[in-house]
């Protein structure tokens, strides 16, 4: 009985979170054509930070409440599940194009910034103690990243050939309308399903790694999924991959930023282990778009990246 408000909360949780993504992807096409975006970069920007918001709040609030220790779970969990689930799902809908800039400058800066995280969480050259923090010198460095990599994305000259202007142009004012109701319903279904979701999983007994890893990863990852699998089923690849890449980059550099400014981040070396997968897993995307035709990610390779999500969810419970 004790779940049961959960749970229903859990579901109004998911509904506010389809509607808002469906209005989000349809308000930033808009937008981004009128700006002579491309797809790609309407994902890696405006959508990319709409869909981080929940990923965001829940690392906020849970070091302003004292759980610091769900913060980095959180991010490596959410990444891991961008790319192996998220990108998979969403090739199995529809076949991911790869261009040419996110293969010079997004894929890169994904690995770039997981490598950040990996020596600044395992202090490398200053601690040997089993458990380190990622401090707020950490965070200024993660910021200053950040934001040095959105300058590069928004000054960076696209080819007027990748720019796909057959996207829909709503008027100005349902534009400006799905932009505002799409984020706020992102932002108020993953604040009720991640909520919830660790009150499920902490009635069911889970670690607070592991419910950074699991639940609370998953739940503050269904924005991305929701807006990416919208993307693929109408056909736009570009946004579907800016989405992720661009939400991988903004976790790193922005949210975990952020999060060390409030309060060091503790990161235990067992934590090692799904970092490793995250690499790999930002190793396999980059083999995908160079097998096959064409830099594209195709459907069966989407359903490998998705089996790979499994194994890791496996691995990640089995350690608990």
């Amino acid at each position: 009985m004790e779940s049961l408000i959960p749970l229903l909360l859990l579901a109004v949780g998911f509904v506010a979170l389809i509607l808002g993504a469906n209005w989000l992807v349809d308000g930033a096409s808009s937008i981004g054509v009128r700006a002579k975006m491309t797809p790609l970069m309407i994902g890696l920007t405006i959508v990319a930070f709409g869909t981080s918001l929940p990923e965001m709040v829940v690392n906020v609030f849970s070091c302003a409440k004292g759980s610091p220790g769900l913060a980095i779970g959180n991010i490596i969990g959410s990444n891991t599940m961008n790319i192996l689930f998220i990108l998979g799902v969403s090739a199995i809908i529809w076949p991911i194009d790869v261009s040419r800039v996110s293969i010079r400058r997004d894929i890169p800066v994904g690995f770039l910034a997981t490598a950040a995280i990996a020596v600044m969480a395992n202090d490398f050259f200053m601690s040997k103690n089993d458990i380190v923090n990622v401090n707020w010198i950490d965070g200024i460095i993660l910021l200053a990243l950040g934001i040095g990599y959105f300058l590069l994305t928004i000054l960076n000259k696209v080819p007027q050939e990748e720019i796909e202007s057959e996207q829909p142009v709503m008027p100005w004012g349902k534009t400006i309308l799905a932009l505002v109701v799409g984020i706020i319903g992102l932002y108020a279904g993953g604040e009720l399903v991640s909520h919830n979701a660790q009150i499920l999983a902490r009635n069911w007994g889970m670690s607070e790694s592991t419910i950074g890893l699991t639940v609370v990863a998953t739940a503050t990852s269904l924005p991305e999924l929701i807006t990416s699998i919208v993307a693929a089923t109408k056909k736009n690849s570009g946004i579907a991959i800016g989405n992720v890449l661009g939400s991988n980059i903004l976790n790193i550099f922005m949210v975990l930023g952020v999060s060390a400014l409030i309060t060091p981040l503790p990161f235990e070396p067992m934590m090692n282990k799904q970092l490793l997968i995250l690499f790999g897993a930002n190793a396999l995307m980059l083999l995908f778009v160079f097998t096959g035709k064409g830099r594209k990610i195709s459907r069966w390779e989407g359903a490998f990246l998705v089996l790979g999500y499994v194994g890791f969810m496996w691995f990640s419970l089995a350690m608990q």
